[in-house]
């Protein structure tokens, strides 16, 4: 059983509290297939570092992917009582585990307070992140289900976007 905690839009508050590490990946992406063993093993380790190893599927959760600005993959964050540093090391067992042991992301810059996850414009990014999402859905509902042509629903989402912005714009 893995001792990886899955984190999510409903959980990932959990970050703020104690230290973390947490890998953002993808079940696609190769690189992030490479280091999954690793990563259950660091996690078995975690107990010892006095750390939680935690993983989120940017494809599940393109919410928190956003909040987090998570543009590579993988892509792992270290967060220390909702203080948050990206992990930029190689992904060996070992480098993870001194990282950790030898209090390396003590030298590591901070993420500025402005793009902190927990700060408003990551909120607001989290928040466009989940309407995109939304959108995507209309669109494969409306050619999936339907069974409107892909041009036909473009010109559904232009128009939408020129009536919302007449109505704001008065």
């Amino acid at each position: 059983r893995s001792r990886v905690q899955v984190l999510g839009g409903s959980n990932w508050s959990l970050l703020l509290q104690g230290q973390w590490m947490v890998e953002f990946y993808a079940p696609w992406c190769l690189a992030c297939k490479q280091i999954e063993q690793t990563w259950e093993n660091f996690a078995k380790e975690s107990e010892h570092l006095d750390i939680t190893v935690g993983k989120v599927d940017v494809t599940q959760e393109p919410g928190l992917s956003g909040r987090f600005f998570v543009t590579t993959l993988p892509t792992i964050y270290h967060a220390n009582n909702g203080v948050f540093r990206r992990y930029r090391g190689s992904q060996t067992l070992e480098d993870l585990q001194d990282y950790v042991l030898e209090r390396k992301w003590e030298a590591v810059e901070p993420v500025a307070r402005w793009k902190s996850p927990s700060s408003i414009m990551m909120h607001g990014m989290a928040g466009l992140f989940h309407f995109s999402g939304w959108i995507r859905q209309i669109h494969n509902y409306l050619t999936g289900t339907l069974g409107i042509h892909v041009w036909i629903s473009y010109a559904v989402f232009i128009l939408a976007t020129l009536l919302i912005g007449l109505f704001l714009g008065l």
